[in-house]
């Protein structure tokens, strides 16, 4: 105490003969000289002061009772930075089934909702009585053509009749076999059927309910084949594209977790979200529901090495950020400030891009309140 007395004793005669020093070249009109002495002086004075406040910051440490913290030491470790939004698990094949032709009154089915179905497996069965009458006349005109074609080709062969009426035979018998074809198209398309593999999702479509073209009441939907569909806002444009790696986890299936990439970056703005839309395949989707929620964490910075704090550690004053380290000094632990300059954050971590070095022992608990120079234990 007696070095501090007799160093602010020495402070202020400084200043006293400053006082003098300035007195004597105002009087001498010199007044550039005078504000060159008095910058000098006042350097020298605020080095004295902040080299006394140190002092005395040292001297009240020593006597003031260590606080109680936790240390952790910096080791470089690997650092992942995600973007993390929701999206919806889509089916990439999916078919609303219609009738092929105009549709009628449903006479039979074959299947019924949630069953697995393959392509071309018949669903259901409209009425198709009209349909069969329709072939059953073109196959009685068909026979009666081919007959009378067979009469004109025997009379032809004898050299009685004439080229016209063979021809004119031959044609009725083509005709009959054109209408006869249709008309068994026509009765086929009273049978529909699955156009896709896959399981019926929706089906409610009842015998004698009519049954057309647009009707929305079967739907098939092949769920080997899902993707998460994602709206990425539009500042992350320049970080997320074609082949980010992405994470997807699923509410409502435990830890269940896949990995993929994008593999379909959308290049136009939503006007109404500000978002471009992201697709990505799932794989191994057996328990995976179409429509289902997906949090999706898109990729867009990862580091094999970094220096990283926990979030809650990091402080801000009128200088800018900091965290608090320990340091050994005289046997003692001592609280030192640190300015550091951060990078990016997730979760409960941030990164340290400069500030920092390995080996730094962080204060990561009961950093809250201490000051400068201030005594620290950890026991």
């Amino acid at each position: 105490m007696n070095k501090i007395l007799t160093a602010i004793t020495i402070t202020i005669s400084l200043f006293i003969l400053a006082s003098c020093g300035n007195s004597e070249a105002a009087k001498g009109g010199d007044k550039k000289a005078q504000l060159a002495t008095l910058k000098a002086q006042q350097e020298k004075l605020n080095k004295q002061i902040a080299d006394l406040e140190a002092e005395v910051g040292k001297t009240d440490s020593v006597k003031e009772k260590a606080k109680l913290v936790a240390i952790t030491p910096l080791a470089p470790i690997s650092f992942t930075h995600y973007i993390d939004l929701q999206g919806d698990v889509e089916a990439e094949n999916m078919s609303w089934i219609s009738p092929r032709g105009q549709g009628g009154v449903v006479k039979q089915l074959f299947v019924k909702q949630g069953d697995h179905v393959n392509k071309g497996q018949l669903l259901l069965k409209l009425d198709d009585a009209l349909q069969r009458q329709q072939l059953t006349s073109a196959q009685t005109q068909l026979a009666f053509a081919k007959d009378l074609y067979q009469r004109r080709k025997n009379l032809w062969d004898q050299k009685i009749g004439t080229e016209v009426d063979l021809i004119t035979a031959k044609n009725q018998v083509d005709q009959g076999e054109t209408q006869l074809k249709m008309a068994q198209e026509q009765l086929d398309f009273t049978n529909v059927y699955a156009d896709i593999n896959g399981t019926l999702n929706t089906f409610v479509i009842k015998v004698g309910e009519s049954f057309g073209p647009g009707s929305q009441s079967v739907q098939i939907i092949n769920t080997d084949n899902l993707k998460a569909v994602v709206q990425v806002p539009e500042i992350y444009q320049e970080r997320v594209k074609v082949g980010t790696p992405v994470k997807i986890a699923f509410p409502g299936l435990g830890n269940k977790e896949v990995t993929g990439t994008v593999h379909v970056a959308g290049k136009v703005i939503n006007t109404g979200n500000r978002a471009f839309q992201v697709e990505i395949r799932i794989p191994n989707g057996k328990d995976i529901r179409a429509n289902q929620v997906a949090i999706v964490k898109l990729q867009d910075y990862t580091t094999n090495s970094a220096l990283t704090i926990p979030v809650n550690t990091l402080q801000t004053d009128e200088k800018g950020k900091y965290v608090m380290v320990a340091a050994k000094e005289g046997g003692k632990l001592i609280a030192h400030k640190k300015a550091v300059t951060i990078g990016q954050l997730y979760a409960d971590k941030i990164e340290v891009t400069s500030g920092l070095e390995k080996g730094d022992e962080i204060i990561t608990d009961g950093f809250q309140g201490l000051y400068e120079g201030q005594l620290i234990t950890t026991q």
